[in-house]
């Protein structure tokens, strides 16, 4: 038997012996088999969800225990969950705080979690961050570029709040994250640095200067000379979106590139202001990630409330395409949204028509019934592995991982 975990008042976590363990795809409430979990991957995060009872399994009905409350785990990156935890609401309970709920449960006496591995996760393991000996590089490099706002403000995105992307400037490897916009043209349901005062607290807070051409240069010159496998990327969590400030990028790239060749430079946007993307297309990107949730209009719109359309997203991405640039899909993962059969039939045309390199897999972080009631209603769901399944079997060329990659 697959059994249920469930934690005390205290939050201490239990199995209940004899309680068959409960899955959620989107609204509907599923037997945890063994085909539908792994092992706890190291690193991922055990948590219990206060106002929520847990579940177990009696025939096909869930039963709530009462007094225990739900138990979830968040994954590391490289991992994509395939179904939600299960639970009971309680009146009043709170909105949970923005991560991505993954359901958990005992088997074999040891803890599983329903998901699959997307890739290997080496460079994005925490090992690798908020070392000991990260202030003194957070140090170094504001001694070697003194009076760069940009500088401050990630080297508080390392120390406050361990931004991997942040670190990696002073860890002087791989992907550093470089924010250049304090404004954006969406009003994101998930947005992690900026979200209404009666809603959950955003993880991060924005940036909230305009730096200059010659800072963000002066950091991407720093990086993309000394780093290995060295990329810079615009558009990061503690910013709005980043072409908005497509003048700025654009004049810094090309101070970059009067320097170095060496290195990617990449960007994260949602490609809603083509204008600013034709910009920093012309101006040498190598290389681009989009984020989206939906490829249907209705939903992409109730998700990201913005003032532009779908068709310029994909207006973005074809012209991106067109002059070589390398293209990803930044796309949120919800169990029991993106695998509906409308929302299929839609990705395999949007993939289709745009003709995208890469997608890469994210758990959208958000409380499930906050996220489901904001949603337009739709069909039936077939599951995560399906759906990435009928992605591969249609379009094979395109490739699913989690991370930006050297291209």
């Amino acid at each position: 038997m697959i059994t249920t975990l469930y934690a005390d008042k205290n939050g201490e976590i239990f199995d209940a012996p004899g309680c068959h363990a409960v899955g959620r795809q989107g609204q509907d409430y599923l037997t945890l088999r063994p085909q539908d979990m792994i092992p706890l991957p190291e690193g991922a995060e055990l948590m219990f969800l206060p106002g929520r009872n847990a579940l177990q399994m009696k025939g096909d009905t869930p039963q709530m225990l009462k007094g225990r409350l739900a138990v979830a785990v968040m994954l590391p990156v490289g991992y994509t969950r395939t179904l939600l935890p299960a639970y009971e609401r309680q009146r009043n309970a709170p909105l949970l705080p923005l991560y991505g709920y993954t359901a958990a449960a005992l088997y074999n006496d040891e803890i599983y979690v329903a998901a699959i591995k997307t890739t290997d996760n080496a460079k994005w393991h925490p090992y690798c961050y908020n070392t000991p000996d990260l202030k003194k590089r957070v140090a170094r490099v504001k001694r070697d570029l003194p009076d760069n706002r940009l500088v401050e403000h990630l080297a508080n995105c390392s120390l406050t709040w361990h931004c991997c992307t942040a670190q990696n400037l002073f860890y002087r490897r791989w992907e550093a994250g470089i924010p250049v916009s304090p404004a954006c043209n969406a009003n994101c349901l998930g947005c992690i640095s900026l979200q209404p005062a009666e809603c959950c607290p955003a993880p991060q807070s924005r940036i909230n200067f305009a730096p200059t051409a010659a800072e963000v240069a002066a950091i991407g010159v720093y990086h993309l000379t000394q780093a290995p496998e060295p990329i810079i990327s615009f558009g990061q969590g503690c910013e709005g979106e980043p072409s908005l400030a497509a003048e700025t990028i654009a004049a810094s790239i090309k101070k970059i590139r009067d320097t170095t060749a060496r290195g990617q430079i990449n960007i994260n946007t949602n490609a809603g202001f083509t204008q600013g993307i034709k910009t920093i297309v012309d101006a040498g990107l190598n290389s681009m990630r989009v984020s989206i949730i939906s490829a249907v209009p209705a939903t992409y719109q109730a998700y990201y409330q913005a003032k532009y359309s779908l068709g310029d997203v994909k207006r973005s991405i074809a012209y991106a395409k067109q002059h070589g640039v390398y293209v990803s899909l930044n796309m949120l993962l919800f169990p029991g949204l993106n695998d509906r059969t409308e929302e299929q039939a839609a990705w395999l045309e949007f993939l289709s028509e745009t003709g995208v390199d890469m997608i890469q897999l994210r758990n959208l972080n958000f409380d499930p019934d906050a996220f489901l009631a904001a949603m337009p209603p739709g069909g039936q769901s077939g599951g995560v592995k399906k759906f990435l399944k009928a992605i591969t079997a249609k379009l094979p060329a395109i490739k699913l991982g989690s991370f930006t990659e050297k291209v």
